[in-house]
């Protein structure tokens, strides 16, 4: 995730395991580092190592990798067979169609498979209704971190999601799918699925016997972050970005020369890590925003003029665009969330 760091949600998910097996859960929590006090508080958010601590002393607990979603355990271990077996495959579409496979042999009421329909590709996961599963809704979110964070290691790159759906109802906490998968998302759909353009199926397996050892010591933190290369172009223009005001962020040309590239070439680059500089700048624009909302008595027109808009009218769309919802909106759902009363400065009123 962008921050790397997970929303209390999950935390609050993940632990339901150890309660529906009678077992204590604060003081897994307390070993993981994790503030018992602010479990309920809904803005809360955890950095993805101790979630990452989190999820492995549940799974020697119960041993099972998969919080007990299943009727069937996914044992210890299972995950890094089944990664074993994927890094075999030659490319992405048979690397997925391994790994889809494997989960099916492991567990009963969840399965994977992959679809591809004309140019569109389809990584997608579901829960048999009749199961009675505890949490389906997680069992889904938890299969899908797995597969992505897997796929996109075993290529060595993030896999460019054009659409996430889900066949399930918007939940509350519904934003936080937008910093894991893309920002074109779908709720009550047919079905829950990842979706990318096909071509990338092509793309080779990178990983091998040698640089699986690595990857296994790191996960489960690995995959709930998904691969990021720290000297890829991305995460230098990220850094970059994060420290220039954001009215001197250099067009897109100018930046290519300060980082001693061509334009096409820096553009290739960001391809083949699964974003543009569009993307860029609106997720780091989307921070920010995000944060001076929940976080400050700003108006929404000072918000707008923070984030780079010079009019208030234009913030509001894109910033619909990007989370679905109006900003003032926002600010209202998210200031319930923290118990409290949405920020509003003198001469704010409702209508604004």
């Amino acid at each position: 995730m962008e921050r790397g760091s997970v929303s209390i949600n999950f935390v609050r998910k993940a632990v339901a395991a150890l309660e529906r097996r009678g077992r204590p859960a604060n003081s897994v929590l307390t070993r993981s580092g994790i503030d018992v006090s602010r479990l309920d508080d809904d803005r809360h958010r955890v950095p993805a190592a101790q979630f990452s601590r989190l999820w492995l002393l549940i799974s020697a607990l119960l041993d099972d990798e998969f919080f007990a979603l299943d009727s069937r355990r996914m044992k210890r271990g299972s995950f890094a067979t089944m990664s074993r077996y994927t890094i075999q495959a030659g490319n992405l579409r048979e690397a997925a169609r391994r790994a889809t496979t494997f989960v099916n042999l492991l567990l009963d009421d969840a399965q994977a498979r992959l679809n591809i329909v004309g140019g569109t590709a389809s990584l997608c996961v579901q829960t048999r209704a009749d199961a009675g599963l505890p949490d389906p809704i997680f069992a889904q979110e938890t299969l899908l971190i797995m597969l992505q964070g897997l796929l996109c290691w075993a290529i060595g790159r993030r896999i460019p999601i054009e659409q996430a759906s889900f066949a399930y109802p918007r939940p509350s906490w519904w934003d936080e799918y937008q910093l894991m998968y893309c920002g074109e998302l779908a709720f009550s759909a047919p079905q829950t699925a990842l979706s990318f353009d096909a071509g990338q199926l092509d793309v080779p397996i990178v990983q091998n016997e040698d640089s699986i050892l690595a990857f296994l010591a790191q996960a489960p933190g690995n995959i709930i972050l998904k691969y990021k290369d720290s000297t890829g172009c991305a995460v230098r223009i990220r850094r970059h970005l994060r420290h220039t005001p954001i009215e001197r962020w250099p067009v897109f040309e100018h930046l290519a020369t300060d980082m001693h590239l061509t334009a096409s070439t820096l553009r290739r680059r960001l391809e083949r890590e699964g974003t543009s500089y569009r993307e860029i700048k609106d997720s780091l624009r989307r921070e920010v925003a995000v944060s001076r909302l929940i976080d400050s008595q700003d108006t929404l027109a000072q918000v707008a003029t923070a984030v780079g808009f010079a009019e208030p009218s234009a913030f509001h769309r894109a910033f619909r665009q990007w989370t679905g919802v109006r900003p003032g909106d926002y600010r209202r759902t998210h200031a319930r969330r923290g118990g409290r009363e949405p920020l509003r400065p003198k001469g704010h009123t409702a209508a604004e």
